[in-house]
């Protein structure tokens, strides 16, 4: 609740005015009754047709006065709630942006989506209720109950017994409500899992002709969350009866005293009558309102729950102070690299939350500016998790990562992140056009410049046969484009940023081996000076590269050439035969091996002396 408070204080005039609006309205509706009362108990009564006119014309100014009100009311209560609503989003999406990937995967894609879309409805609905229903039901419901008290002063121990029995009915209401509607949102967070990951796999349900299967999983999800509906609507169904109940006998109760008392004053009969009227709408929408109050709270919590969550990677601001207590170390080794693109790890381990065993361990080594690492090892080995560590996707569980000779979480990550270039292992598209997409390396990129980093990657050749060329629509993740396309979109976009280093993280996967190679050379030609971490299945990819790391169950293994780690590391001879031969030598084993070690040594050749480290060759 103290969140919303906190966005209405934020909008407290436009508030203002709707409560003022608000009150003008519920007023009319009140004083309406009582005229009612004096044109049959004084005109019609007495047959004096001036009094009938003039409490008339009076009435119909009061209807008039309540409909202005009750026009300026919503206009004002609509604007708020969805301005609120827009800024809490807002406010959630920021939010997200500066939580890591470990937050995320605690909190769960589903449910912040969840949040943001079902939950900010929901409390958006009801601050846009207490404008229009929960203040006018309560000043109704008194200013009702006051004038009936007004009319009949008997009726007082009546009215007081009516007020008791319905508030304690709407409290039960609301105290077995509010864990009922928390439930129902949990419970459509897992139906929207379910929807997202049938719809971001749609492909692979339908080659295996898994549609019942999930049809299952969706409907059992279904049944779960109409379940959870039915018992917070049954709650509703049960009290909403018992408050019309109370009210109505409460009714047949004055109407009995009135038949003795006030037999000759029909008029303030039916006055009294509309007043009781209006106190059972009044209760009604007090139950309402406060349903919405319990999903709105529920829902807020939620809210709340990712605006208070704290990342797991906090930005260290070095004050001068600070930095004057760097290690002798730390200042001499920053002062002997002219480059900022060195990266070192320091006995290096990471676990994922909620697993016991580390998917990095002790990782040391050194990739000097302008170096081209390649790194390789059977799957799940700690490769991707070893790079993810660069950029701070992940930090560190022990040990340092350092680029540039500053420990990556001394530096602010936005400023980390300029300087590094990423093609991760699935090509990442968003829905726009292919130079909006490309763009995200560099904004202000040129026309020329975006197709040359498009030429080094291989893919302008097939954007300049779409007919629209760069500004070709994509659909959501690239869903109009190859498996190949898209990651040849992914490493052009990388290489327009310019970076200092460049992580290609088994981007040229859905490559055929030709194209791998056209591909490393025009990253080879484009990346001079760029410190490369190349990860990859393929041995062909990374074995003329500066170095090369070969990892096995989150452990380095081997660190060096192909030819030092050939003759001393075992995991990676291993691999070397699987895919190569049992010959150490360029053209045995598989086509695809020997075309890649063929596509190898031509990019070799092309390196000029002189020229530094960074060059990939496939």
């Amino acid at each position: 609740m103290k969140l919303m408070l906190h966005y209405i204080k934020r909008h407290i005039g436009m508030f203002l005015i709707a409560v003022v609006f608000l009150t003008i309205e519920t007023f009319a509706d009140l004083l309406q009754p009582t005229f009612m009362s004096y044109i049959v108990d004084r005109g019609v009564k007495g047959q004096e047709t001036e009094l009938i006119l003039r409490y008339g014309l009076i009435m119909l100014g009061i209807t008039a006065a309540g409909a202005v009100g009750a026009v300026v009311r919503n206009i004002y209560a609509s604007r708020t709630s969805q301005l609120i609503g827009k800024e809490i989003r807002l406010a959630i999406y920021e939010k997200v942006q500066t939580l890591s990937y470990e937050n995320i995967d605690r909190l769960q894609p589903a449910s912040i989506i969840t949040r943001i879309t079902n939950d900010v409805t929901q409390m958006q609905n009801f601050i846009n209720g207490i404008m229009r229903i929960m203040l006018k039901a309560p000043v109704t419901c008194i200013g009702a109950v006051a004038l009936i008290i007004f009319q009949m002063p008997g009726l007082l121990p009546l009215m007081l017994v009516i007020l008791v029995c319905a508030g304690l009915l709407i409290y039960g209401n609301m105290k077995l409500g509010y864990p009922r509607f928390d439930r129902m949102q949990k419970k459509l967070d897992g139906l929207n899992r379910i929807s997202r990951e049938f719809l971001s796999a749609v492909r692979v349900v339908k080659a295996f002709r898994a549609e019942q299967q999930e049809q299952e999983k969706f409907g059992e999800a279904s049944g779960q969350l109409a379940e959870a509906g039915i018992s917070s609507m049954r709650v509703m169904a049960v009290f909403g009866p018992l408050i019309n109940l109370t009210v109505n006998a409460g009714i047949v109760v004055m109407l009995w005293l009135s038949g003795r008392e006030m037999a000759g004053e029909i008029g303030r009969l039916m006055a009294c009558v509309n007043y009781m009227t209006q106190v059972l709408f009044a209760l009604g929408m007090v139950s309402n309102i406060l349903n919405s109050a319990v999903r709105a709270v529920a829902s807020s919590a939620r809210v709340q729950e990712i605006l208070d969550e704290v990342p797991a990677q906090r930005e260290t601001e070095v004050s001068g102070a600070e930095s004057s207590h760097e290690t002798d170390r730390e200042r001499e080794s920053s002062k002997e690299r002219s480059l900022a693109g060195d990266i070192t790890f320091r006995q290096v381990s990471f676990a994922y939350a909620g697993t016991a065993r580390p998917a990095v361990q002790e990782a040391s080594f050194t990739a000097r500016a302008g170096e081209t690492i390649g790194i390789i090892g059977p799957t799940g080995s700690g490769k991707s998790t070893l790079v993810n560590l660069v950029p701070r996707f992940y930090d560190a569980t022990r040990g340092q990562v350092m680029v540039g000779g500053r420990d990556v979480t001394r530096m602010p990550v936005a400023q980390l992140r300029q300087r590094i270039a990423v093609a991760p292992q699935k090509a990442l598209l968003f829905t726009g056009t292919i130079q909006e997409n490309l763009r995200w390396g560099d904004k202000r990129a040129a026309m020329e410049e975006i197709r040359r980093a498009a030429e080094a990657a291989c893919a302008e050749e097939f954007v300049s046969k779409l007919p629209e060329g760069y500004d070709t629509q994509l659909g959501q993740g690239g869903v109009n484009l190859s498996g190949g396309q898209k990651q040849r979109l992914s490493i052009a976009r990388a290489l327009l940023k310019k970076p200092e280093i460049l992580i290609l993280d088994d981007c040229t996967s859905a490559l055929d081996a030709t194209t791998e190679a056209r591909v490393l050379a025009g990253i080879r030609r484009e990346s001079a000076g760029m410190t490369v971490l190349l990860v990859s299945q393929r041995i062909s990819t990374v074995m003329k590269a500066d170095h090369i790391l070969c990892m096995e169950d989150g452990r380095i293994c081997g660190f060096g050439s192909h030819e030092e780690l050939m003759a001393a590391c075992e995991p990676y001879k291993a691999i070397y035969r699987s895919q190569i031969g049992d010959e150490g030598v360029p053209g045995t084993g598989t086509g695809e091996g020997r075309e890649g070690i063929a596509a190898g040594e031509d990019l070799a050749a092309e390196k000029k002396p002189g020229t530094k480290g960074g060059s990939i060759h496939g």
